[in-house]
């Protein structure tokens, strides 16, 4: 039997309900009881420089045939869901925006935001029909603040589209190449995106294993 920590608080639901999920020899992984997140304590978190740096070195290209193809796998079932011509905003775009060219390229109309790199927080005051999140949730330092902004933002029946890999169990976790990631904070299980779902007023979709799409009622 687990024994519960105190250490902190969820960054997603705010309860103190919390247990030790895992630890290496880098970091503590603790576990939400409540929405079931998986979250690294502030103490453990990068500097803002040293994120920076980390994602500095990312090499993403519009042009890379492969990661299209990456993308495509939430684009695909995304624009199945859309009329032509609407506003999204690709959430967390990084240095090298990608997901948008695609949708553009498909009649979208997309919006940037990063907190590096296309911190434009004019975007805060507007709605979408659709938001997308690649490889975005995970370095969340406040999930409770943003989830809430992104729905905020979302038009009544628009899409939220993420990419994350979720937590399956803690003998995945323990080998699981995603917790190498030092800018990987929170990690989510389909628990926690059924958590979202019901807090938010959403209809859930799991396209993939780390494919997801919320659909805002």
């Amino acid at each position: 039997m687990k024994t519960k920590c105190d250490e902190s608080h969820c960054p997603l639901c705010s309860s103190k309900d919390l247990d030790s999920f895992f630890e290496d020899k880098k970091r503590i992984y603790l576990r939400c009881f409540y929405c079931k997140l998986v979250f690294v304590p502030k103490r453990y978190w990068l500097s803002a420089e040293d994120e920076r740096a980390t994602y500095d070195l990312h090499e993403n290209d519009a042009q890379d045939q492969d990661y299209r193809q990456f993308l495509s796998r939430l684009i695909t079932p995304l624009l199945e869901k859309l009329d032509s011509k609407q506003k999204g905003l690709d959430f967390g775009c990084g240095p090298g925006p990608t997901l948008s060219v695609l949708l553009e390229e498909r009649g979208q109309q997309v919006d940037l935001y990063d907190p590096f790199y296309y911190n434009d927080p004019s975007v805060f005051d507007k709605n979408y029909d659709f938001i997308c999140a690649t490889e975005v949730v995970e370095h969340l330092h406040d999930p409770n603040k943003d989830f809430a902004a992104l729905f905020k933002m979302l038009k009544r029946g628009g899409w939220l589209g993420i990419m994350t890999k979720l937590v399956i169990d803690e003998h995945a976790f323990s080998q699981w190449h995603y917790i190498r990631d030092m800018t990987h904070i929170c990690f989510y299980s389909r628990s926690t995106f059924e958590y979202l779902a019901q807090r938010f007023n959403a209809e859930l979709n799991f396209v993939a294993n780390d494919v997801i799409l919320l659909n805002k009622k």
